[in-house]
């Protein structure tokens, strides 16, 4: 049985060196502010002149933190692009022939943050490239509200009693066509 691809949100982020681990952990937050199928704390952030919704849970904090000073270090050893992906995943009981029953996650949404760092040389680029990241930013964060309000019935029921229904990983420079993840338990 071929699985389908899950659906994937490219969201085109633009910084510049100082404002770059914010604004990706700004952008990372609100698709978890929307994804996240567990009970949470709403925060709120400023950033750029605008205010975006945030999560007050450690271990999602810690995570995001690490993978956004991965991407950092990634993007400036290299040439001033790289990306994130965040994966959702759905557990599927499935029967095996040794051990009776594993688990299978299969991804059933995928978000691709494609962030290019600027590097302003001028006082009048500093405040040109300030402008195309407010408007990236506020234009990534329109786009993530947009997709989470139309487009829905992709996402699985929630069949378990587990705090956290879906997991999830956030993956610096992912390689495509990432297939099923499985875990025998």
């Amino acid at each position: 049985m071929e699985q389908r691809r899950p659906p994937e949100y490219i969201l085109e982020i633009f910084a510049d060196p100082a404002c770059v681990k914010d604004v990706v952990k700004a952008i990372l937050h609100t698709i978890f502010f929307h994804r996240y199928f567990m009970s949470i704390s709403p925060l709120t952030r400023d950033l750029l002149d605008l205010t975006l919704p945030a999560i007050d849970d450690v271990d999602l904090e810690t995570l995001i933190d690490n993978r956004t000073a991965a991407l950092v270090w990634a993007i400036e050893s290299t040439h001033r692009r790289g990306q994130l992906a965040v994966q959702f995943f759905e557990k599927k009981r499935r029967k095996t022939y040794f051990f009776g029953k594993a688990d299978e996650e299969i991804c059933w949404e995928q978000w691709t943050l494609d962030v290019t760092l600027a590097m302003p040389r001028t006082e009048t680029d500093v405040l040109k490239v300030r402008r195309a990241m407010t408007k990236s930013l506020q234009k990534a964060a329109f786009k993530i509200v947009n997709i989470v309000n139309q487009y829905k019935d992709h996402i699985p029921p929630i069949t378990t009693t587990d705090q956290n229904p879906f997991p999830y990983q956030i993956v610096v420079n992912p390689k495509p066509a990432q297939g099923p993840r499985m875990g025998i338990f």
